[in-house]
């Protein structure tokens, strides 16, 4: 509304938000419908894994949380706030989502490290409103739209694919455990040190959760060794880390997906066979990018589903 004359004043602010403050307090569920709550989130962060910039902070994080809000508003109608906040602790970021969560449609976490970023989603799901980590499921439903055209052009079936995952960060493993559910029977996960596999003694707690669920050979060794033979790349780890003739050495009519931001595993200018390749700049041609998942309607526009009583 527009506050022109004295009557708009008292019915924007006193004495006419009385009244919708009381309908509020004696059903908070009200909410949703007497305030713009239904249709506002925060984006937060505290800057500890930007792109592909690293740990920068909460202050440098905000140019990123900024244009992540104005695509929110232009591509799913949704308002978005930045929100970086001081402190890389856990308990601290959970606690500050919990403090300003009444004034929240739902949550969007967004560029936290791993680890922690699954402890953080995990401790906030009993909020009451959804908290989506884009790192996770946003680049996963990406992922999987991907992974669904590319295996119908090459005439595969998910569950007779072998899948390698260069990153066994946030990204990378939703994405695995999302193919998982849609089908997939091998995946091979790959992280700064080598494959992931039973042997191994170093392995964080979720790190040690996939085993359960991944690479059945329990074949060892690099990233060299997980490529030989397999069908789809999906890289989500660092710049240059794959040569031609690793992916020489998959299978016929691979599927490479170089998605590290801003460079890529491998560059797309090597003479390659013409087989499915994607990159994650977003000024590629053949582009994977979480944007077109988090500010769907589909997604954000659920803000604006029906709720249960609060």
């Amino acid at each position: 509304m527009t506050v022109e004359t004295l009557d708009d004043l008292s019915i924007a602010y006193t004495p006419g938000v009385a009244s919708v403050c009381m309908a509020i307090h004696a059903d908070p569920a009200e909410s949703y419908n007497l305030t713009n709550r239904g249709n506002t989130i925060a984006v937060v962060t505290d800057g500890s894994a930007v792109l592909g910039l690293g740990n920068i902070g909460a202050a440098a994080a905000m140019p990123v949380m900024e244009g992540k809000s104005i695509l929110f508003k232009a591509l799913g109608g949704v308002d978005a706030y930045p929100i970086c906040v001081a402190s890389q602790d856990s308990e601290t970021i959970i606690n500050t989502v919990r403090a300003i969560a009444p004034s929240l449609g739902g949550v969007n976490l967004e560029d936290i490290a791993a680890p922690k970023c699954f402890d953080i989603e995990a401790a906030l799901q009993d909020l009451g409103i959804p908290v989506f980590h884009d790192d996770q499921h946003g680049t996963a439903i990406a992922v999987l739209a991907a992974v669904i055209n590319s295996l119908a052009v090459t005439g595969r079936k998910i569950e007779d694919s072998t899948f390698v995952f260069a990153g066994a960060g946030a990204g990378g493993i939703a994405s695995a455990k999302l193919l998982l559910d849609f089908g997939a029977t091998n995946i091979i996960l790959v992280d700064s040190v080598g494959i992931i596999h039973r042997g191994r003694t170093d392995l964080t707690p979720i790190k040690q959760s996939m085993l359960d669920i991944t690479n059945p050979e329990n074949r060892t060794g690099g990233i060299a060794e997980a490529m030989r033979g397999a069908d789809v790349f999906i890289g989500l780890a660092v710049a240059d880390m794959v040569t031609p003739q690793m992916v020489s050495s998959m299978a016929k009519d691979s599927i490479v997906f170089a998605m590290a931001n801003p460079v890529p595993e491998i560059m797309p200018t090597w003479p390659r066979p013409p087989v499915p390749q994607w990159w994650g700049r977003a000024a590629a041609t053949s582009a994977i990018r979480s944007t077109t998942a988090w500010s769907s309607p589909a997604c954000s526009g659920g803000l604006s589903m029906p709720r249960p009583p609060a």
